[in-house]
């Protein structure tokens, strides 16, 4: 017997909140090891190995099915998808080494505004005041953290603002998308045009990987590799204003990542700000499962 309809509607929401959550935790650590390979290599050549890395591990997984996979009924959309995912990501991995990890996660966060806007305007779903108001709580718990801190409005802060434009683009086509093709179209469709791409400015930075690298470069790949899965199936099977406040999570576990690798401790501010973004998070997840049960 199938479950009632008020149930399946719960699950599917928790589901994509939890895949949403574990997909920012997974690229918030793919950024922290980005940071420390491009204190020694050129940020082209580790956004490179990002997209390598992730086109390999998934032409392993799926060896012969991979060409059927590849073939899809909307090759534009994704190649904008596509772009929008390299520009995301070469823009912020190019920001590392002049701006913190957390502050630029912080500037990269503002991108769940511009998803909740962009899904209201160009995908039709419901922009409630629940939803406005939770997106709005979370800016806010950003802006605290980046409060005592203005130094970070550099020019170089334009670049995770640019990535959060990226994100933004590639977020509602991937909502777009949905569930019409496999996870796995999309995700050949990035890995190839990011390797492509990515591979033109190889010849004029590369640098000789040390074989103490090596675990380094493959670790990126891989952790991208997982976060874009989580966040395709997150996108596909939940609306994109639900999950979308739960990317604020990234400025917590960026800062977690700081203290840890790098010894970037947070401030009382960042501890408040943090506080204020997890209630955010709750309180939309809280207010959609209590109206998927009475719907």
């Amino acid at each position: 017997m199938s479950p009632p309809f008020s149930l399946a509607a719960t699950s599917t929401v928790t589901r994509g909140v939890l895949l949403m959550i574990l997909a920012i935790l997974l690229f918030t650590g793919m950024d922290a090891t980005a940071k420390g390979l491009i204190e020694r290599y050129p940020a082209p050549q580790v956004v490179w190995a990002r997209f390598a890395g992730q086109l390999l591990i998934v032409v392993l997984f799926l060896n012969i099915r991979a060409p059927a996979l590849l073939r899809t009924r909307h090759p534009w959309l994704h190649m904008a998808r596509s772009a929008f995912q390299l520009g995301a990501t070469g823009l912020f991995f190019l920001s590392l080494p002049h701006v913190g990890l957390a502050e630029a996660t912080a500037l990269t966060d503002i991108n769940p505004v511009l998803i909740t806007l962009g899904a209201a305007l160009f995908l039709g779903e419901r922009l409630g005041p629940r939803r406005i108001a939770g997106v709005l709580a979370a800016l806010i718990g950003a802006l605290v953290i980046l409060r005592p801190g203005l130094g970070v409005f550099s020019p170089w802060a334009l670049l995770p603002l640019g990535a959060a434009v990226c994100y933004t683009g590639n977020a509602l086509l991937t909502r777009h998308l949905g569930a019409r093709e496999p996870v796995w179209t999309s995700i050949l469709h990035a890995s190839i045009f990011g390797t492509l791409v990515s591979a033109v400015a190889l010849p004029f930075v590369w640098v000789p990987i040390s074989g103490s690298d090596l675990l380094l470069f493959a670790l990126v790949g891989c952790l991208g590799t997982g976060a874009q899965l989580c966040i395709i199936r997150s996108f596909s099977m939940t609306e994109a204003v639900i999950v979308a406040p739960f990317a604020y999570l990234g400025i917590v576990f960026a800062t977690f990542w700081g203290a840890v690798l790098y010894d970037q401790w947070p401030d009382r501010w960042t501890v408040i700000g943090a506080l204020v973004i997890v209630v955010a998070g709750l309180y939309v997840w809280h207010r959609e499962t209590k109206a998927a049960r009475t719907a």
